[in-house]
């Protein structure tokens, strides 16, 4: 999404490539295979976790489930939610039928960031999330998206499948159309989200108006955040170009440490009010932790049909 001036120290990764989206999109294509197998990786830590203390997975957060009664199929019965107790469990059909998961990356110039104190670039760890949530996600049946490109779909190894069209897609560098999202659905936003945020309180308000839960995740390099420059300091705008020379890089450092904490404090009161969640995650941390974040955000019921809040 459209960004601040932007500094040169550091690199904006795949720079040297091209700025056309053609370039863009083959550079991208190249990296997704291992990214997969991150993401796979990350997902698999985080999973065993769970079953190693014995804690919910993702999708087993969203099924609705009731005791067993004599007589129906057992072909509903859930085992792995049956195993945890004395009591046998089916899961309620009519939610299960309801529920999709959609995911979405943004892909602007501003997500290439990475800084020399960054473990990856902004978008090759929010391309890692949103596989390894997919990866979690297919693992209890739940039917899994990707906005403006893979309609949902409910199989074992959607990460996979999502990469898969997703390499043969072009970068994904506006708000995407949510026409096709329907009410009860949960959209996963990743982004730097280096906008105003009035810009997207129209956009996502609508989409919590018509019962569609929601769930922000910031991706923050840590020179965004810490803006760790001192002395002569040219900044540049990924997307524009645009170039802003500092002499005195430091004595900027107090009033953008406060603006940008203003920034990500007005992003994550605009989730509150709609009843969405709102999850920060710097890339020099590691991947899991932003997983776990965000699972406990989804895991965590705000309410449907809180728009106007």
């Amino acid at each position: 999404m459209k960004s601040p001036a932007r500094t040169t120290i550091g690199e904006q990764t795949e720079r040297d490539i091209g700025s056309g989206l053609l370039a863009r999109s083959r550079a991208r294509a190249a990296l997704i295979p291992d990214l997969l197998v991150e993401a796979k990786r990350v997902a698999n830590n985080v999973y065993a976790g769970w079953h190693g203390r014995r804690r919910r997975g993702v999708g087993e957060n969203f099924w609705q489930f009731r005791p067993y009664r004599p007589g129906e199929n057992m072909a509903a019965i859930d085992w792995r939610r049956s195993a945890r107790d004395d009591h046998v469990y089916v899961r309620d059909r009519e939610w299960q039928a309801s529920h999709t998961v959609w995911l979405w990356v943004d892909e602007s110039p501003s997500m290439l960031y990475q800084s020399r104190t960054a473990i990856v670039s902004k978008q090759s760890r929010a391309l890692v999330l949103a596989f390894a949530m997919a990866e979690l996600l297919s693992r209890s049946g739940e039917r899994v998206g990707w906005l403006g490109i893979q309609p949902p779909i409910a199989h074992r190894h959607a990460a996979e499948r999502l990469g898969s069209a997703l390499m043969h897609a072009p970068p994904q560098t506006d708000f995407p159309d949510t026409i096709s999202v329907r009410e009860l659905s949960d959209v996963i936003l990743i982004s730097d989200f280096l906008e105003a945020a009035d810009g997207l309180h129209d956009r996502l308000k609508q989409l919590a108006n018509r019962q569609i839960r929601g769930h922000l995740v910031q991706m923050v390099d840590p020179a965004e955040d810490a803006f760790p420059y001192s002395g002569r300091v040219e900044f540049r705008d990924p997307e524009t170009g645009t170039r802003m020379n500092a002499g005195s890089a430091q004595a900027l450092r107090d009033d953008y440490r406060a603006l940008f904490a203003a920034h990500t404090k007005s992003l994550s009161l605009l989730a509150r009010r709609i009843g969405w969640s709102h999850t920060v995650h710097h890339t020099d941390h590691l991947a899991s932790q932003a997983l776990v974040a965000l699972h406990m955000a989804m895991s965590h019921d705000p309410g449907f049909g809180t728009g106007g809040r």
